[in-house]
C-alpha cells in the first residue's frame, strides 16, 4: 500500500523618540495603563541595552555569548537544550509512545522488506512503499527509480517519516518545543539525505563517470571561489553583471531628501500626465530597496510610472555600529513621517497612496494607525505587500523566537551594535535548506555546474545590517509579544490599533512565503474595520512580489471584504476566490486607478522653495553602502 510521508513543511536620534520618556510624572500618571506598561517596558529595554550602563558581569556574559554565536550561527544552545530536554523527558515517561514507535519501526521494516522483494521480482514496475511530499524534488528522475538507488531513497523516506512520528505527538511537550525538535531533526536528516553524497546520488555518479571526475574538480574549484569571496566579503560569482545604477535600479529619478536614516527618491514621470495622488513605497530595511526596481523588464517602479503614477521610494541607510540605538520609533519618524512631509511639499494638497513591503509594510501599518489616531488624513490608500500585522502564525521563523533565543541574539548584536547580513542570511537559509543550501551543494560543488546569476539573485546577495535596538524591539514587541495585534504597540507615546485605519487596504500574500506566510498576512481581514482587498499570488516572498506581466506560470486569487461583509476565513477564501492567470500588477493598478483622481500635469522634481532641492540622481548613495 502506498503511503504518503507525514512530514510537516512547516544615541538618541533625530526623531525625538526618547523624548516621550521624559514627560513630567503627572502626565505619565494620567496616561492609560497599557501605555504606561508599554513605555515602562521600552524604558527597561533601553536601560538594559545601554552599552555605557553595562557592568563587568554583563560584558563578560555577553561577550561569551557573542563568541558562542559565531559557532552556532546565532542559535542559542540553551534554547535548543530546553526543547530537547522537554521532548526527551516526556518521551522517557511515555512507555506507550515508545512501544508505538517500536511498532511503527517494525511495520516500516516489514513494508520495506516487502518492497525489496517486489522490486526483485517486478523490477522498476514495483509500486513505491512511500511517496515524497509534493514539494520534495530531491528524488525526481528515472535514475532514482533504478536499483539500488530506489531502495536507498525509499529507506531514507521511511526513516524520515519515523523520526517525524518520534518527535511529534508526545504528550506534555509544549507545542513550541515539539515544533523546534521536529524542525531540527528534519534539518539533520536533510543534511544526510542520499541526494547529497556522490556514492548514493545516481546523477552525480553518472556525471562523474562521463566526465572522468572533472565535475568534482570543477565543483571543488567553485567551492574555493565561493569560500574566498565569502571570506573577503565579495559578492557571489556573476553579481558583477548586475551593478546598481548601471544594470539594476536604473529607473530615472532624483534624490530629493536625505537624513541620517533615509534617502527619498522621486522618480521622473514617464507619461505626459499623471494621477494627482503620488505613491510612496516603503521597502524593508532588511533588504536594499531595488528589489522593487530591478531590471527594466521586471521593475515595479517602472511599471507604475509607465501607468501614469508619480512614485517616491524610501532608500534606507545600511546601518553600522554608530546606529546601534536607532529604534522602531526612529524608523517611523525619520523614515515614513519624514517622507510624508517631503512629498507633501512637492505634491501639495494631495493624499498619498502608501505602499509597504515586508517589514516596511508592518512599519507602514503602525504609521497609518498612528496617523488615523491623531487625525492625520494624508493617506489615500494603504497597500501591504507580504507584510504581517499579526505574528501568531508567522511560520517556522517563530521557532527561534523565545526569551532564551532573543537574549542570546541580543548579546550577539550588543557586542557589534547590529545584526550582520550574513547572520540574517543563515537564519533564512535554514528555513529552506533543501532549496537554498543542499540543492546548491549538489548542483555547484558535485555536479560542477554554475547556476546562472539573475538580477533577483544578485539583489538577494546584496544584504543589509539591522541596528541593535530596532531589531531587538521588532523581535520582542512584534514577534514575541504580538503588541501590534493586541493594541499595546506604542507610537508617539500612545498605543496604536489597526482598527483606527479607515482608508481602503490592498494586501498581497504569496503562496510559498517562508518569511511572512500568507495565512499570517491574511489576518489583516480580522484587524481592519475598513474595506480590505486581499490578493494571494503564486511564488515566494520575493519572486511572488516581483511578478511582472508576461512572467510565466503566475496566477492569483482575489477577494474584497467591504466593511459590512462577514469574515471569510482563509480556507473558504481558497475555495471560493477564483484563480486568475497572469501577473497581479495590473489588478492592483486598476484598484489604484479607481481610487485616484483624473490625470494632471506632473509635479516638479523636488521642491527647492520648500527646502527640498534635488541632491543628485537615483539610485543615490545609501543603496551603495556596504
Amino acid at each position: 500500500m502506498v503511503e504518503t510521508a507525514e512530514l510537516r513543511g512547516k544615541a538618541s536620534t533625530e526623531s525625538g523618540s526618547s523624548s516621550r520618556l521624559g514627560r513630567p510624572q503627572s502626565q505619565l500618571k494620567s496616561m492609560p495603563t497599557v501605555t504606561m506598561a508599554a513605555i515602562g517596558r521600552t524604558s527597561r529595554l533601553k536601560d538594559r541595552d545601554s552599552s555605557s550602563a553595562a557592568t563587568v558581569a554583563d560584558v563578560v556574559d555577553r561577550s561569551l555569548h557573542a563568541a558562542i554565536a559565531r559557532f552556532t550561527g546565532g542559535l542559542s544552545p540553551a534554547a535548543l537544550t530546553q526543547a530537547y530536554l522537554d521532548w526527551a523527558t516526556h518521551l522517557a515517561y511515555a512507555p506507550g509512545k515508545r512501544v508505538q514507535l517500536l511498532n511503527k519501526a517494525m511495520r516500516k521494516t516489514i513494508r520495506f522488506g516487502s518492497y525489496v522483494r517486489r522490486e526483485a521480482i517486478e523490477g522498476a514496475n514495483a509500486p513505491c512503499c512511500i511517496e515524497p511530499l509534493p514539494q520534495d524534488r530531491r528524488f525526481v528522475g528515472s535514475e532514482w527509480q533504478k536499483w539500488p538507488f530506489n531502495l536507498i531513497y525509499q529507506a531514507f523516506l521511511l526513516q524520515q517519516q519515523w523520526w517525524h512520528n518520534a518527535t511529534t505527538g508526545v504528550r506534555g511537550v509544549s507545542q513550541r518545543h515539539e515544533e523546534l525538535i521536529e524542525f531540527m531533526s528534519r534539518q539533520l536528516l536533510d543534511m544526510f539525505a542520499p541526494s547529497n553524497f556522490p556514492p548514493t546520488n545516481p546523477e552525480i555518479l553518472a556525471r562523474t563517470i562521463n566526465t572522468g571526475g572533472l565535475n568534482l574538480a570543477r565543483g571543488f574549484q567553485n567551492f574555493l571561489e565561493d569560500w574566498q569571496r565569502g571570506v573577503g566579503g565579495e559578492n557571489p560569482v556573476g553579481a558583477e553583471n548586475f551593478v546598481v545604477g548601471r544594470d539594476v535600479a536604473i529607473t530615472p529619478g532624483r534624490i530629493v531628501y536625505r537624513n541620517r536614516l533615509i534617502e527619498l527618491i522621486q522618480y521622473a514621470p514617464a507619461t505626459a500626465n499623471v494621477r494627482p495622488e503620488p505613491i510612496l513605497i516603503v521597502p524593508a530595511w532588511i533588504m536594499k530597496y531595488y528589489i522593487l526596481d530591478l531590471s527594466p523588464q521586471n521593475s515595479l517602479v517602472k511599471y507604475l510610472t509607465d501607468q501614469g503614477f508619480t512614485v517616491f521610494m524610501i532608500s534606507w541607510k545600511n546601518p553600522d555600529s554608530e546606529d546601534r540605538d536607532l529604534g522602531m520609533e526612529d524608523y517611523r519618524t525619520l523614515g515614513i513621517m519624514s517622507a510624508f512631509d517631503v512629498i507633501g511639499a512637492i505634491v501639495p494638497k494631495q493624499k498619498i497612496h502608501a505602499v509597504g513591503y515586508c517589514l516596511g509594510g508592518t512599519l507602514l501599518a503602525i504609521a497609518a494607525a498612528a496617523m488615523a489616531r491623531d487625525g492625520d488624513e494624508r493617506i489615500a490608500t494603504l497597500t501591504l505587500l507580504a507584510a504581517q500585522t499579526d505574528f501568531t502564525e508567522a511560520g517556522e521563523l517563530m521557532l527561534f523566537i523565545n526569551e532564551s533565543q532573543l537574549a542570546f541574539l541580543e548579546d550577539m548584536m550588543w557586542e557589534q551594535g547590529f545584526l550582520d547580513s550574513r547572520q540574517m542570511a543563515g537564519a533564512f537559509q535554514m528555513l529552506r535548506s533543501n532549496d537554498l543550501v543542499w540543492s546548491r551543494v549538489v548542483h555547484d560543488y558535485m555536479l560542477g555546474d554554475r547556476q546562472a546569476m539573475t538580477d533577483l539573485m544578485a539583489w538577494n546577495a546584496d544584504a543589509t545590517r539591522m541596528p541593535y535596538r530596532m531589531h531587538s524591539q521588532y523581535l520582542r514587541q512584534l514577534f514575541l509579544d504580538n503588541d501590534l495585534a493586541e493594541g499595546r504597540f506604542v507610537a508617539a507615546g500612545k498605543p496604536v490599533t489597526l482598527t483606527d485605519i479607515r482608508v481602503p487596504i490592498f494586501a498581497v500574500g504569496t503562496e510559498r512565503d517562508h518569511v511572512a506566510p500568507w495565512r499570517s498576512t491574511y489576518k489583516i481581514n480580522l484587524q481592519a474595520e475598513t474595506e480590505v482587498t486581499y490578493l494571494l499570488t503564486t511564488g515566494g516572498h520575493n519572486a511572488g512580489i516581483v511578478s511582472e506581466p508576461g512572467h510565466r506560470g503566475r496566477s492569483f486569487r482575489i477577494a474584497t471584504k467591504m466593511i459590512d461583509h462577514h469574515y471569510l476565513d482563509p480556507e473558504r477564501f481558497l475555495a471560493e476566490a477564483p484563480r486568475k492567470d497572469g501577473s497581479w500588477w495590473p489588478e492592483w493598478v486598476a484598484w489604484l486607478c479607481d481610487r485616484s483622481g483624473a490625470a494632471t500635469t506632473p509635479a516638479p522634481m523636488g521642491a527647492p522653495a520648500a527646502g527640498y532641492p534635488p541632491l543628485g540622481n537615483a539610485p543615490g548613495a545609501y543603496v551603495l553602502m556596504q
